[in-house]
């Protein structure tokens, strides 16, 4: 199979194995198996993966609330993560972060915070220290559209330009900040448009097409790898599942907002099954590709399996790495 069939084939296993391990731990965290806040990628596997796939474990990435999607692409594990929802020993952050605070620092993915734009001056400090040291290394931090109602945003913004630094702002525009639609807190839609007034390039892609999220991030990362300072992607998307939770279920309410014609005209956009379509076309037999999903499928089962029985953390240990 040619090289380029067998790349979409694994850019679309990815996007499955993310897919696979939200839609696994609705479940537990229905039924509250699960304790802490989960904030589902469903929908956005496209950007995480897009943009991922021209990075290296040299580089540094930064993400948010919802970052699952984003730690898995970057090639954290996928057992330690469940194991860290779980608040079990083994993961990736010892139990103690839950997950909005995943890491892999052997991959690249520095962490992720659950304050709105709480990472974007770290990515900053990032860029900064990779164009002191010299090299070829870039800085990504991803935020939600919520993130660009926050003035650290636009500091980041204004010095990253001044000095050129080799970073790439990832907006990934869901057009709702928990439940409110963008329409309702900007007077412009345009979230691209934020950094010109730096001198910043910037890009507004359709963020559910995984080939033009690969080639607009191809673009941006190959300007910082070649010094000519930062780059702004906002990628249109949509999240399947609620906020916060498969359904923003608060002791029963319903509380997710959307128009139910709105969610069923993004469904229709699914970017695993638009992807799927794309392989097919490109001549990738549906055996294969077959293949390809039940792996996906199947490795989440097995790590969510291992994650469910792994061992929590002692009560002796409750107050190790805390601040007196």
């Amino acid at each position: 199979m040619p090289s380029e069939q067998n790349d979409l084939l694994r850019l679309y296993q990815m996007m499955l194995v993310i897919r696979h391990a939200e839609e696994e731990i609705v479940g537990p965290v229905v039924d509250c198996t699960v304790k802490c806040p989960c904030h589902l990628y469903s929908g956005q596997e496209a950007v995480a993966v897009g943009v991922c796939a021209n990075l290296t474990c040299k580089d540094f990435v930064f993400g948010n609330h919802r970052s699952h999607g984003h730690y898995l692409a970057m090639g954290g594990d996928l057992e330690a993560m469940f194991a860290e929802i779980y608040g079990a020993s083994s993961g990736c952050a010892g139990g103690r972060g839950g997950s909005m605070h995943l890491i892999s620092l052997e991959h690249g993915m520095m962490g992720a915070a659950p304050i709105v734009a709480g990472t974007i001056s770290l990515a900053l400090g990032a860029a900064l220290a990779c164009s002191i040291r010299g090299g070829n290394q870039v800085a990504v931090s991803f935020f939600g559209d919520g993130s660009t109602g926050e003035g650290v945003l636009y500091e980041s913004l204004n010095f990253a330009a001044l000095k050129k630094l080799p970073i790439v702002f990832v907006c990934e525009n869901n057009f709702y900040s928990t439940h409110m639609s963008v329409r309702e807190c900007r007077p412009d839609e345009e979230i691209a448009d934020i950094a010109k007034p730096f001198g910043i390039v910037s890009e507004r892609v359709d963020g559910n097409d995984l080939l033009k999220v690969r080639e607009s991030a191809r673009r941006a990362i190959a300007r910082c790898r070649r010094g000519e300072g930062p780059a702004f992607l906002e990628y249109l998307t949509y999240r399947l599942r609620g906020h916060v939770g498969p359904d923003d279920n608060v002791q029963g309410t319903h509380t997710d907002i959307r128009p139910q014609d709105e969610i069923e005209r993004w469904k229709l956009k699914d970017p695993i099954v638009h992807m799927k379509q794309t392989i097919l076309k490109s001549g990738v037999h549906s055996e294969r590709i077959r293949e390809a999903e039940e792996q996906a499928k199947s490795a989440v089962e097995v790590a969510h399996a291992a994650a469910r029985a792994a061992a929590k953390p002692a009560a002796g240990e409750l107050l190790h790495y805390v601040f007196k």
